[in-house]
């Protein structure tokens, strides 16, 4: 018998907490919004899973893996049966430590962050009642490219009305079958969270009116999961992808009307079959450059100490590259072997990826996959940076640069099919295709 529960716990930090999202060592100075993290129990009474989402911008996968790891063994789910997404705001503390942004904060994480998500996790867990829920979805423009195509050809970040993004906000809600109290009403939509842009206050960013709002109208508890946002901003009143506090209030309540017409288009309540796929995806690398062509990759900053985000992450590359060949170490890598775990509940597929995957790519899976509600969870069991549909990589910008460089070895610049391909063979080697 399909049973759900759902349970939240507030992970605001300290006022003063560096914000993460842009720059190093950039300090909050209040609370506009709790951040918070929230925590889907399904089970079926032989298997249970955790979809979880925190209101953070990204968590690197060392934490994630702490995480999940302490969350199995508190509340007996298996640790591959733990997904752990984050909704992505810039304007939460930092849990990604990537070179160029900041160091983790350890503190906040051990104080706040891993008491938090453990306590939501087995509250959602304990709570599991006989269950049924609803989908519904509707087409919203909260999000917009945001890889904006100056005239000269270049790549910036802006809003680019010709551009891909994912149009679909949906809505599942999640009541107990006997009394049709709500358990939780999960919102998944693919945009980043940086409407406040280079704020001081800590805030969930738009989706945290959105949730609220709903929450409210509905009476009942209500999350929000991010999607494959990493081409995606949000649509701002000023041609832009950041803002300030003005404009999340303003976006926020845009989407908030969005979610609350997915909800009232909530098709019937049933029960729902749930099934676990285990598997992994082969992601191939590709070869390293020359070691010239490294060492001409650093010297090119005069003043490495003085950078910052992709300048930072650029130089660090170019000097890992270097050391590697010096040391006459192997220019070629096996495949990286992603763990990967499948949630399905009826007619719903959970899939979480640890990337800022660009929206084409999640698109393309949800045509090809046999659940009509495909959602992709984006930055989900860890963060290993962009994941650029193939296409753009010939026109570069910020996230093609910082896919290219993020790591010693760039993955080969088909992943984004690599990544469908790995996916679709993981429900076939289970019987779904």
């Amino acid at each position: 018998m399909f049973k759900a529960g759902a349970a939240k716990s507030i992970i605001t930090p300290k006022v003063g907490t560096c914000l993460y999202g842009y720059v190093p060592h950039h300090r909050s100075e209040s609370v506009h919004d709790q951040l918070s993290v929230t925590a889907l129990a399904l089970s079926d009474g032989e298997k249970t899973a955790l979809v979880m989402t925190a209101e953070i911008g990204n968590l690197q996968t060392e934490l994630s893996d702490e995480t999940r790891a302490a969350i199995s063994a508190r509340c007996g789910v298996p640790f591959e049966n733990v997904l752990i997404s984050c909704t992505h705001t810039h304007s939460a503390p930092n849990l990604a430590g990537t070179d160029g942004w900041g160091e983790v904060d350890r503190e906040y994480f051990d104080e706040f962050f891993l008491p938090g998500a453990i306590s939501a996790a087995k509250n959602a867990v304990e709570s599991l009642v006989c269950a049924e829920y609803a989908v519904g979805v509707t087409e919203s423009r909260v999000g917009i490219n945001r890889r904006e195509q100056r005239i000269d050809g270049s790549i910036a970040l802006g809003q680019n009305p010709h551009g891909c993004f994912d149009p679909y906000m949906t809505v599942i809600s999640f009541r107990e079958k006997a009394t049709k109290k709500g358990i939780l009403n999960l919102v998944h939509y693919s945009c980043h969270g940086t409407a406040a842009g280079l704020n001081r206050e800590i805030t969930r960013d738009w989706s945290g009116i959105l949730i609220d709002r709903l929450e409210e109208d509905t009476g009942t508890l209500t999350a929000y999961y991010n999607g494959a946002c990493g081409d995606v901003g949000p649509r701002l009143t000023n041609g832009g992808t950041t803002g300030d506090i003005r404009h999340v209030e303003s976006l926020g309540g845009a989407a908030a009307l969005d979610a609350m017409r997915a909800y009232k288009a909530l098709g019937g309540y049933r029960e729902a079959k749930l099934d676990i796929f285990p598997g992994e995806l082969s992601l191939p690398y590709q070869k390293l450059p020359s070691l010239e062509t490294a060492l001409a990759g650093a010297a090119k900053y005069e003043h490495p100490e003085t950078l910052n985000n992709l300048g930072r992450l650029d130089y660090a590359h170019w000097v890992e590259v270097a050391e590697h060949l010096k040391a006459g170490k192997c220019p070629e890598k096996a495949p990286f072997v992603l763990p990967q775990t499948l949630i399905s509940l009826g007619d719903v597929l959970f899939v979480p990826y640890p990337y800022e995957l660009f929206s084409e790519i999640a698109m393309r899976l949800r045509e090809y996959s046999p659940f009509p509600h495909t959602l992709v969870l984006t930055n989900a069991n860890g963060t290993l940076g962009y994941l650029p549909s193939e296409d753009q990589l010939c026109r570069g910008g910020y996230e093609v640069e910082c896919f290219k460089v993020g790591h010693l070895f760039a993955l080969e610049e088909s992943t984004d099919q690599n990544l469908i391909n790995g996916t679709l063979g993981i429900l076939r080697e289970n019987g779904m295709l």
